[in-house]
């Protein structure tokens, strides 16, 4: 590994541990403390919705909530994405970092599931 190689470790959901190497780039985000925020939001409103089933909500209430929440979820990964493009990708090109782009490839692929 080069003096402007970075390892990342991250782990999945499933408790996969994936790590990789970037081009030295800072990984700062215009958006953080919104993305916090809406997550929180998320969060709040994801544990509601697990009162709901407890307290045996009509099935449709219930749905129509976990929609909003998909749909949070996903306005929030687009200011992820929006905010790694405008700021990692772009270092990461400058820089020549390939990998990055390959990562963000896959990164997409999965998030569009």
């Amino acid at each position: 590994m080069s003096d402007t190689q970075k390892t990342h470790t991250h782990v999945l959901e499933d408790g996969t541990v994936i790590s990789h190497t970037h081009g030295e780039h800072e990984h700062s985000h215009a958006h953080t403390k919104a993305v916090l925020n809406r997550l929180s939001r998320a969060i709040g409103h994801l544990e509601s919705i697990k009162r709901m089933v407890e307290d045996g909500r009509d099935c449709s209430e219930v749905l129509i909530q976990l929609s909003a929440v998909k749909s949070a979820i996903n306005n929030t990964g687009k200011i992820i994405l929006q905010d790694h493009i405008e700021h990692c990708i772009v270092d990461a090109v400058e820089q020549g970092d390939k990998e990055a782009i390959k990562e963000l490839e896959t990164a997409i692929d999965r998030f569009m599931k």
